[in-house]
């Protein structure tokens, strides 16, 4: 919490960040989180008990996996991997928990929807308290995205190791390269509020909000921390923490970098306030000590395993990664392109099936299961090499006036 005097300056910010969010790390470790909805099975009159579906997972105890079950302000259930070492462990880490908490939570007529926008879309704070009305009392400032993003988007993180001295910057370089391929080829949210059309409405819903917090990074392709550190300068503060139960929505604009200068009326930034701070940065690819990638919508199994084989493959093979950074020169900057288009975006997609290639030759040699490799192949023949995304069959089944299912379908076959 904010102090009468002045504790930081901007060396202090920068030596946290190197020492913090770039600490060196050796490739190989990946980590998932997975957000799915919350839907009525009785879509008709059914409702959903939010506060008994989070009693019953609670009850559940240790999972198999180590995973972590937590909610974001709109309901959405997300489960959360610890690291493991590639891919294929990972993913089975991750499938064996999903196992476990889907049947609790669907035995109270809830379905989980692994998509990137609610089916609906609502704007009801179902997680609440003071920290996530603050938040969206800053969100609403800007119009009805933030709430939307807030209570109706759901998204994959693929969590990857940030790399050591010698690696950083090329790793950081290469995931903001590939961030639009990404979110092409995984779009999955042609739903809600957003402008029919959008293969990802979940990032035209981000991009709709205080672009400060939610823009891509600098590629920093010699200093990726000075990168970060310029960027987390320039953010604006969303809330300060005046005690543990009130939180002050900021909402004349103040650039983190003007409250350690000038301070405000509640007082000047600690460290816990710098990470607090943070924690409020929302861009496509983000550094926690490791590479936090949040481009991705969420999808269903066994998609969900696909994307984090793929971003796996192309950041910790070397070949893979060589072949992903010449593929992807042309399309880094594609982020609006990719959300509206997916792979219809023709140069999104030629980068899309050289990435997808270079990651089915890297697969076998990180050591992926079979499950995994087949995986990859079935997404790609199905979507990648046609110019295709999952988005593009809700698409189809609007048009065909079949109806947009709760989640698209599990089968791959």
């Amino acid at each position: 919490m904010p102090t009468p005097q002045r504790r930081l300056a901007v060396a202090d910010v920068e030596t946290f960040v190197r020492e913090q969010c770039f600490a060196p790390a050796q490739g190989g470790l990946v980590g998932l989180e997975l957000e799915r909805h919350l839907i009525a099975t009785d879509r008709g009159t059914g409702a959903i008990d939010h506060p008994a579906v989070r009693q019953a997972t609670a009850a559940i105890g240790a999972l198999p996996g180590q995973s972590r079950i937590t909610y974001e302000p709109g309901g959405q259930l997300e489960v959360s991997s610890p690291p493991r070492s590639g891919p294929s462990a990972a993913c089975a880490g991750l499938t064996s928990d999903l196992a476990v908490v889907d049947p609790v939570v669907t035995s109270l007529g809830v379905d989980l929807a692994a998509v990137g926008l609610h089916p609906d879309g609502h704007d009801d704070l179902v997680v609440g308290g003071p920290r996530y009305v603050a938040m969206a009392t800053y969100l609403d400032e800007a119009g009805p995205c933030g709430r939307t993003m807030m209570c109706s988007t759901a998204a994959l993180q693929v969590n990857l190791d940030i790399g050591d001295d010698r690696s950083q910057s090329q790793r950081w370089r290469l995931v903001h390269q590939l961030g639009p391929v990404l979110l092409a080829a995984f779009a999955n949210s042609p739903l809600g509020d957003c402008p029919d059309g959008w293969r990802s409405g979940r990032a035209a819903a981000w991009a709709g909000i205080d672009p400060t917090r939610t823009s891509p990074a600098a590629d920093g392709a010699r200093d990726p921390a000075a990168a970060w550190v310029r960027y987390v300068l320039e953010a604006r503060v969303m809330l300060i923490r005046a005690s543990d139960e009130r939180f002050v929505p900021i909402l004349d604009a103040l650039p983190f970098a003007r409250w350690l200068d000038v301070g405000h009326e509640l007082g000047f930034p600690t460290i816990d306030d710098l990470e607090y701070h943070l924690g409020t940065l929302f861009p496509p690819v983000r550094a926690r000590g490791w590479l936090e990638l949040r481009m991705i919508d969420s999808l269903p199994h066994p998609w969900w395993t696909v994307a984090a084989a793929v971003c796996a493959a192309l950041l910790d093979d070397p070949e893979a990664a060589e072949r992903a950074g010449r593929a992807t020169v042309a399309t880094g900057e594609l982020w609006g392109e990719a959300a509206r288009h997916g792979l219809a975006h023709p140069g999104l997609a030629t980068a899309a099936r050289s990435c997808f290639a270079a990651a089915l030759d890297a697969l076998p040699r990180l050591e992926a299961d079979l499950s995994t490799l087949a995986a990859v192949a079935a997404f790609s023949d199905r979507f990648v090499e046609r110019g295709r995304c999952p988005a593009d069959e809700t698409f189809e089944r609007r048009r065909s006036a079949i109806g947009v299912d709760r989640q698209l379908a599990v089968s791959w076959n």
